[in-house]
Order: structure tokens, then C-alpha cells, then sequence
């Protein structure tokens, strides 16, 4: 299956010079989200994972359905203030701004095993501060899974040793 067929791409979204990769157009596509879920699943089949963390929104959409396929539990990392239980949180910057994440303090045990999946990667700053939050509560990350990974941006350079696996590469 061609996903990248399924991914809507915007010119110019959300400013001038950026092309958008709008994953809506595939996860409106039963087949085509499900198909793409159980090849992530097969990309981390070799990792052994006990919990997949993701970031909000749209690793909620990612994570939770790989979760369930590899039969795992999910823990959702959000916005800080977003979270109804105590919560450690780590700020990080935006391209235009600053924002912070958080995850409860009891989601992640010492030494349990953690993907951390997403939709995209780009910069990886909030991928990067994912990984901090894991690592602060005492989590191993094994690895970061994707939808998509805009390659030009380097995303992966800050998450140095973790295994990156995308399902989709975009060079633009």
C-alpha cells in the first residue's frame, strides 16, 4: 500500500515555505490507518517494549493503536495542565515560542521498556522532551516509531542512541 498516496500534502501550511503532511486523509481510511498501524507494529516487532508513551494530539492516534496491536499499555504525554494527577514537566522550545509536556509521575515504572510513537517527526525537540520525561521517571527508551520523518529536518539528531524507525520518508 502507497501511503503516501493516502497523506494530503498542503504548500505553504501552516506559513510560507513549509509543505504540510496532513495525516487526517489516511486515518479517515479504515484500510489504509489499519494497514499502516500493523506495519509500524512489524517495523518494532524486534524491540522489546512493556508501555508506548505519546505526545499529544496527534501520538495519541499513532501510540494507542500500536499499543493495542503489540498488546501494550499507553501512556499519554500532554500539555502541561492537561493531566488531572500529579505530574512531572519539562519545558522545551518551539519554532515560535515555548511550550511544556507532562506525564504523571506513575505512569512509567523504573526500568520499564518505552516506545515513544508519534505522527511525525521534524525538529525532534518534542520528541526530545518526551524521551526527558521517560527518562526522568526512570523509563528506558528503546526506541521512537513514526508515521513520518521529514528527513532534511533532522529530527533524529536529538535523540542520539535511541533507534528511530519511520514508516514514511519525505525529503521536501
Amino acid at each position: 500500500m502507497d501511503f503516501k498516496d493516502m497523506i494530503r500534502v498542503i504548500p505553504d501550511f501552516p506559513q510560507a515555505g513549509i509543505s504540510f503532511k496532513d495525516i487526517t486523509t489516511l486515518l479517515k481510511d479504515g484500510e489504509g490507518y489499519r494497514q499502516a498501524i500493523n506495519e509500524l507494529k512489524a517495523l518494532v516487532a524486534h524491540l522489546k517494549i512493556d508501555v508506548i508513551a505519546g505526545p499529544e494530539a496527534r501520538g495519541f492516534v499513532v501510540g494507542a493503536p500500536l499499543a493495542y496491536a503489540l498488546g501494550v499499555g499507553f501512556v499519554p504525554i500532554r500539555k502541561s495542565g492537561k493531566l488531572p494527577y500529579e505530574t512531572i514537566e519539562v519545558g522545551y522550545d518551539l519554532e515560535y515560542g515555548k511550550d511544556t509536556l507532562a506525564v504523571h509521575t506513575d505512569a512509567i515504572q523504573p526500568g520499564q521498556k518505552v516506545l515513544i510513537a508519534d505522527d511525525l517527526l521534524a525538529t525532534g525537540g518534542t520528541i526530545a522532551t518526551s524521551v526527558r520525561l521517560v527518562e526522568q521517571l526512570g523509563g528506558v527508551v528503546v526506541g521512537a516509531a513514526f508515521l513520518i520523518e521529514l528527513v532534511q529536518l533532522h529530527g533524529r539528531n536529538k535523540l542520539s542512541g535511541i533507534e528511530v524507525l519511520s514508516l514514511l520518508n519525505y525529503e521536501d
